[in-house]
């Protein structure tokens, strides 16, 4: 026997597991195809247009950025965004807590139908659910009328164009945000912990607070993140349920580009923004690893 051709006959295998692979990856790069080319027609290319604009307009210049951190009214629109976004974010953590705490003790069948309601927003026109709850708010609202008649209040509330109208319409359309994502971790959390801590002596609210609660503190980081980025980029919500005090930055960007035609400003600012939303997911990740709550390794 020729002890030679011993390696060359072992190693055939081998070479037919990579060429078997380089087969399936050839595959798997058609199919991400379509989706690649569409990312980079409708999203790459509108933000290198956007990131040109801001600093070729008309010709090579950094005065876009330099007018919008120094000009006040600016930071002001900032900050009253960034203030805004975290109120919504306290909101919906201090709604969707409970109810999400709900859907995973409940049985399937009661949270079916209780699914049904928490995405019930989805299903409905973004612009009705802003107009209706304009109609609800107004000082000849719904509510008003109601508070107006049980005596709660002499004199109908302001409640609409201004801050807490626009977090109530907000937290109504975000609210599902962090519901489900605080559904998937309490889901998965071994409530036997529970029941252990409780038979060793622990009272119900010391067991929650102790066990239950931390290990679903991914969940509010995940549902946290997702509505704060989300809301601190709306527009309609904040346009037709906010006042003159309530400018996001989302509005600023629209009242450049489409009301003053000023693409250099306008751009520099969306460009701001992006940096800002890669800025907190960048210190998410350093706190709450995004691989984890995604099963990576």
């Amino acid at each position: 026997m020729d002890f030679e051709q011993v390696p060359n006959r072992l190693s055939i295998p081998k070479q037919l597991d990579v060429k078997n692979n380089k087969k399936k990856f050839d595959k798997i790069w058609l199919l991400m195809l379509p989706a690649f080319l569409f990312l980079l027609i409708f999203l790459v290319y509108p933000l290198l247009k956007i990131f040109i604009y801001s600093l070729f307009d008309p010709s090579f210049t950094f005065e876009h950025y330099k007018r919008f951190f120094n000009e006040p009214a600016y930071l002001n629109v900032l900050w009253s965004t960034l203030k805004t976004g975290l109120l919504v974010t306290v909101t919906c953590i201090l709604l969707g807590y409970p109810v999400a705490y709900m859907l995973a003790s409940v049985t399937d069948r009661v949270r079916n139908i209780l699914f049904i309601f928490v995405l019930l927003p989805f299903w409905t026109s973004f612009l009705v659910r802003t107009y209706a709850w304009i109609v609800i708010l107004q000082k000849e609202g719904i509510l008003n009328k109601i508070l107006l008649s049980i005596g709660i209040i002499s004199e109908p509330l302001k409640m609409v164009h201004n801050t807490p109208g626009v977090i109530i319409g907000l937290t109504h359309v975000l609210l599902p945000f962090m519901i489900l994502p605080l559904y998937s971790i309490m889901k998965s959390i071994d409530m036997d912990l529970v029941k252990s801590a409780q038979s060793l002596g622990a009272s119900p609210f010391k067991s929650f607070t102790r066990i239950f609660l931390p290990l679903s503190i991914p969940g509010i980081a995940a549902g946290s993140i997702l509505v704060f980025i989300i809301s601190i980029g709306y527009y309609v919500t904040p346009a037709l349920l906010g006042g003159e005090k309530d400018t996001m930055i989302s509005q600023l960007i629209a009242q450049q580009i489409s009301g003053q035609l000023n693409w250099g400003f306008g751009s520099a600012i969306a460009l701001i923004l992006l940096l800002l939303i890669l800025l907190l997911l960048y210190v998410f990740n350093r706190f709450f690893s995004l691989n984890k709550m995604t099963n990576g390794s």
